[in-house]
């Protein structure tokens, strides 16, 4: 499979969001909320951005507190994170506001606890440096956050990642893929994994393999009719081409 970054819808929607943070009225209304449910390409398409941008990408971790997210955003920046919180966080909040480095929380979801203390630690960031803070969790999240007045005020924009569409997965098809898909396999692809991207690239290596394995430069639905190309993960069940798709 190439290993090239594909520009989805939801990559669209994600640079549309950008742009409007960056664009904001209210400076201190710098962060975007990225939501959507799994395997639609939210964390990909964030980290890929984050590279591009030189942004400090974390991951949030059950038990965060306050003082272990300002240790892990200190490490990520190769800033001291020894001393008091008050040391680290003047520490960190100088680097970021001297070079003005974004930051990105993925499962921003484990952030709530306790009063989503360890939000309002990165609203303190934000309100002091102005930097865009992208903020990434599943589809429940924005609710959640909306009973902090203090966070969700600070939120200038909502990007929500829904399924690939069919010319997104044709899009995927031939720009990952090493040999041709035809146009009913990537639709088929599609009606399989409801658009979660992460089965469609599942489903993508498999095919890849098919094709190489029997010497096809172009791979259509009549050569994987009955092979399972997706693994249903609600139902633990994979799911299998009827009668040649249709």
């Amino acid at each position: 499979m190439k290993n090239v970054f594909v520009k989805t819808s939801n990559y669209i929607r994600f640079q549309e969001g950008l742009a409007a943070v960056e664009g904001r009225g209210a400076q201190e209304s710098s962060l975007l909320l990225v939501t959507g449910e799994a395997g639609y390409g939210k964390s990909e398409t964030v980290d890929q951005w984050a590279v591009q941008v030189g942004a400090s990408y974390l991951r949030a971790k059950t038990d965060w507190t306050p003082r272990y997210f300002l240790t892990e955003l200190a490490e990520n920046l190769k800033v001291d994170p020894s001393g008091r919180s008050k040391d680290v966080f003047a520490r960190v909040s100088g680097y970021i506001g001297r070079n003005q480095t974004p930051i990105v929380i993925d499962e921003v979801d484990h952030c709530l606890r306790d009063n989503a203390r360890v939000l309002e630690a990165a609203r303190d960031l934000s309100d002091l440096t102005e930097v865009v803070i992208v903020l990434v969790g599943m589809e429940k999240v924005q609710a959640k956050i909306s009973k902090h007045l203090q966070i969700s005020s600070r939120i200038a924009h909502v990007v929500t990642f829904c399924p690939a569409t069919i010319d997104d997965v044709v899009m995927t098809c031939s720009q990952k893929c090493e040999v041709k898909v035809a146009r009913d396999l990537a639709m088929e692809i599609h009606r399989q994994s409801k658009g979660r991207m992460r089965e469609i690239m599942n489903a993508i290596a498999l095919v890849e393999r098919e094709a190489q394995l029997n010497g096809l430069e172009e791979i259509s639905l009549k050569n994987v009719v009955n092979r399972q190309l997706t693994l249903d993960w609600q139902s633990t069940g994979q799911r299998t081409l009827v009668n040649g798709g249709r």
